[in-house]
């Protein structure tokens, strides 16, 4: 008989060990002493996950954009004395600073009170719950959405839409939605939608398919658009990470290395800048160190 109950519990115990495996994990405390968060889904369950030395760039440090940074500044400068500000939509160029500049705002207002909730794309059907944690908090957060696209039948869209419009449920005057995209509409546009289009007299009225997509866009209350870099806007950008370098001289063999990398790239933008300097101050880094020895 004793056998039989020692087999059973071993049994037991093996299918337990199997199904902990499958079970999700326990909710985590949140760590709301830091400055900034990742929304994590580990077993299916979703979790703030502090992320220990967030990003801080100076808000200095991005160029070439000073209309698109002085409405965000403004923006953030009301949402976090308390005033009335809108959920932001930035849209453009890759490498442009939209990303950077969200993140800069940590450096200028986290001692206001300031944090950043990172969402990924995915995680977005997340949204309510994001907001129900963050709701009775004393601090304001952006809910920080990086490269956002939707397709059609993405879960998140609606997610968002409910978060953006606000409901009984979701709304919090703690939280706003800052969101980057390098598509104007956050969706794809196909040419079939253009046959919905239709013409009465003068008047151009869009399809319904076609009204739904700009609708989200439509939702950001501040929407600003990032566009590509010329040559001088580059070079601007390019001479003052080489600063932050220590390489102030920008002769006209520099000028032409920074040129040169870029075409090697495909692109002029702010990102490019910035591995350029890089680049060549860690060359030249080395090749004095090859000097000296």
């Amino acid at each position: 008989m004793m056998t039989n109950i020692d087999g059973l519990i071993t049994r037991a115990e093996f299918l337990l060990e199997r199904l902990a495996a499958y079970l999700p994990e326990a909710q985590q405390a949140v760590d709301w002493n830091a400055l900034a968060w990742r929304w994590q889904v580990i077993n299916g369950r979703g979790h703030l996950q502090a992320v220990p030395h967030p990003h801080q760039i100076k808000l200095e440090a991005i160029c070439n954009v000073d209309m698109q940074k002085a409405e965000v500044v403004r923006n953030t400068a009301q949402f976090v004395g308390g005033f009335p500000a809108n959920n932001v939509l930035l849209t453009g160029a890759r490498g442009t600073g939209k990303s950077t500049l969200v993140k800069a705002l940590l450096s200028e207002f986290a001692k206001d009170g300031l944090r950043i909730v990172e969402v990924d794309k995915q995680d977005l059907v997340a949204l309510p719950e994001i907001v129900s944690l963050l709701r009775a908090r004393p601090e304001r957060f952006i809910i920080f959405c990086d490269d956002l696209s939707f397709e059609a039948t993405d879960p998140g869209y609606k997610a968002l839409k409910v978060v953006l419009d606000g409901s009984i449920s979701t709304t919090s005057e703690n939280v706003v939605v800052y969101a980057t995209s390098n598509r104007r509409h956050l969706m794809p546009e196909f040419m079939a939608e253009n046959l919905e289009t239709q013409y009465v007299g003068e008047e151009i009225r869009p399809g319904e398919t076609a009204e739904e997509k700009v609708s989200l866009s439509e939702r950001f209350g501040l929407w600003l658009s990032f566009y590509a870099f010329d040559q001088d806007e580059y070079l601007i950008v390019a001479a003052y990470w080489l600063a932050q370098y220590g390489i102030t001289d920008m002769s006209d063999e520099l000028r032409r290395a920074a040129l040169t990398f870029s075409l090697t790239r495909g692109a002029r933008s702010g990102r490019v800048a910035y591995q350029f300097a890089r680049d060549y101050a860690g060359r030249q880094a080395l090749a004095n160190k090859k000097s000296v020895s």
